[in-house]
């Protein structure tokens, strides 16, 4: 199979699908790889390293999406790169379809396999292709937060850690998951006052003895969010519904009993955001301010730390990669059930039934697919 690596064009993306040791993996398998020149270079992956490991190197993205048969990217595709996909072509990368009707209906009416990592799944129920990235941008909403505080920023003025004789910030972080997991984690090491609200009371057991008494924990509700909504400086939206838009969970008449220059972080914005006054910004512009409120709300956090996130993502998705290639798009999920739950798109029809229900369009089971 021949494999194509793009450049990213989403701005300020320097991520890349595949890294030299992907390329060499697949290169013993007998498959050829495309690399778009420059595609690494900004984290150091230049392009003499994909050639050493195997790799034939292209000028242009037109080259690599007329000639692949399967495009191994990072970032959904932009307009200009859903609309050189053609029937039959596998894309494999994350999509975020349900708050994103264009790049859904460029992917349908291309007749592509859209493959998305963020709905593959793995025996103990959890997103193996999504939790790298979320780990990463965990981790980045309380540095991100901490910096949007301060007040040349915007922010109220507030350090996140406090200093001895003055009491630290508050911190509430909606969604227990892996990302609500890892921004509480480093909230909690910087010296924060952190509440983790979330509604299985499982997983909130399971982060109460993890934190031992150094976060609170709240089973989520509406009235309980209100007021530590209320009190806090930082408020962290970290809440996940597999494929599915991510639900409202602040309003912007909430925004008005805050406190002025508290600032939220909308990790879940990729999938619409769960503040309802959010919109997607980039690491050029990061935030803006609603009522008072600062809004960082970056669309692609990972990208900012790129390096770190290219080693952690395609650590994941390359066993996933080499069974597409070696096997074909058809085996490879019949074979396996959870690289099955990732198809999205195929032959002109939506094939996540999240999706289909957050875009109102028509839906057809995969299984049905895979049998014609």
């Amino acid at each position: 199979m021949l494999i194509g690596v793009p450049k990213e064009i989403k701005i300020h993306e320097y991520r890349v699908g595949l890294t030299p040791a992907g390329v060499r993996e697949l290169k013993t398998r007998g498959h050829q790889i495309l690399v778009q020149r420059a595609a690494g270079a900004a984290i150091g992956l230049a392009d003499e390293l994909y050639l050493a490991a195997g790799a034939e190197l292209a000028d242009t993205p037109e080259e690599i999406f007329a000639r692949a048969d399967m495009i191994v990217k990072v970032k959904e595709p932009q307009p200009s790169e859903y609309r050189q996909l053609r029937a039959g072509q596998i894309l494999f990368t994350y999509l975020h379809l349900a708050p994103d009707p264009a790049q859904a209906q460029g992917l349908i009416d291309c007749g592509c396999v859209a493959i998305a990592y963020e709905t593959v799944t793995d025996a103990r129920g959890g997103l193996p292709l999504l939790a790298p990235m979320s780990e990463v941008a965990g981790r980045m909403s309380v540095q991100a937060g901490a910096h949007a505080l301060e007040k040349a920023q915007g922010g109220n003025g507030t350090l996140l850690g406090g200093v001895p004789g003055v009491t630290p910030a508050d911190v509430v972080v909606i969604g227990g998951g892996v990302v609500g997991y890892n921004a509480a984690r480093v909230a909690v090491g910087m010296g924060a006052r952190v509440t983790i609200f979330d509604r299985s009371t499982a997983r909130l057991a399971e982060l109460d003895a993890r934190f031992e008494g150094r976060a609170t924990t709240l089973f989520s509700t509406a009235d309980a969010l209100e007021r530590a909504v209320n009190q806090a400086d930082l408020v962290i939206g970290a809440v996940l519904i597999p494929g599915a838009a991510a639900p409202k969970l602040v309003t912007r008449a909430m925004l008005g009993q805050m406190k002025p220059g508290a600032v939220i972080v909308d990790v879940a914005i990729d999938q619409g955001g769960c503040f309802e006054t959010s919109r997607p910004t980039t690491h050029t512009e990061p935030t803006y301010v609603v009522e008072g409120i600062v809004h960082y709300c970056v669309a692609n956090m990972p990208g900012g730390v790129a390096r770190t996130s290219t080693f952690a993502l395609t650590n994941a998705t390359l066993p996933y990669v080499l069974a597409l290639a070696d096997k074909g798009w058809k085996q490879a999920l019949r074979d396996d059930a959870h690289l099955r739950a990732g198809l999205n798109v195929v032959d002109h029809k939506l094939t996540y039934a999240a999706v289909a229900d957050a875009l109102k369009l028509p839906f057809a089971d995969t299984q049905t697919v895979l049998a014609a």
